[in-house]
């Protein structure tokens, strides 16, 4: 299968302070395409800027769980490379626990950032891609395909993440916008560190890396446009299933 070059494409990248976002910014700029990042830790921003280069990644510093925050990135990336090509919504947080634990502020956290911090980024992008169409990688969770013990809160966010991505996905299609939903299994990164993790724990040791869903994430804005990718789940080969 031949790939489709994303030199001097243009693709938005929310929680790219860490994990899989900073990852899938890396890869990108490493396949020749240019990025608008945001997260929440201006510091964070400020060395991916200085490492990448700032003729490849503009930077906008909020909250993906307020909606002003998604506008300012597709305004960035406008501003700064002229076009907006896909967007990557990566940012999200954990909270591991029953279902009676985590305070409300918490779990309304949780909520807010995971679900509207996606529908929040795809409605700031949807106007620009169907300018000449494009893609939308909604990273989510194995969890939001079929929950588990100590996660029905974070679970739900993650179930909502993959029902309305692929609802977007079938609105969307026939204006040549692609969404893709991403599913991993248990990835070793800081993410729910001190929130159901711990640092140092040897299982994380086992788990995927934040690298092998960039490439994932990669391989999938490069596919010919005959075809879409509406899902891929993937797992660790030391984690059962």
């Amino acid at each position: 299968m031949e790939t489709r070059s994303l030199e001097n494409t243009v693709i938005a990248i929310t929680g790219a302070s860490s994990g899989i976002g900073r990852e899938t910014a890396r890869a990108l700029v490493a396949a020749s395409a240019k990025v608008a990042v945001t997260a929440r830790r201006q510091d964070r921003l400020d060395e991916l800027v200085s490492e990448l280069g700032d003729e490849n990644v503009v930077a906008v510093a909020g909250d993906i769980r307020d909606s002003a925050t998604s506008q300012s990135l597709v305004e960035a990336a406008i501003s700064k490379f002229g076009r907006l090509d896909s967007l990557v919504a990566a940012a999200g947080v954990g909270l591991y626990g029953s279902v009676m634990d985590g305070s409300d502020e918490e779990l309304s956290d949780m909520v807010t950032a995971n679900f509207l911090g996606t529908v929040w980024s795809v409605r700031a992008a949807v106007p620009k891609l169907r300018e000449h169409g494009g893609d939308i990688v909604v990273v989510a969770s194995v969890a939001g395909l079929r929950g588990g013990a100590n996660e029905a809160v974070y679970a739900g966010t993650k179930a909502a993440q993959v029902v309305f991505a692929g609802a977007v996905d079938r609105e969307l299609r026939t204006e040549g916008i692609r969404v893709t939903t991403m599913c991993p299994a248990a990835v070793s990164t800081e993410f729910a560190l001190g929130r159901g993790r711990t640092a140092g724990d040897p299982q994380l040791d086992e788990y995927m890396r934040p690298e092998d869903i960039a490439a994932a994430i990669v391989f999938t804005l490069q596919q010919p446009r005959r075809l879409r990718t509406t899902q891929w789940a993937m797992w660790s080969s030391a984690q059962g299933s």
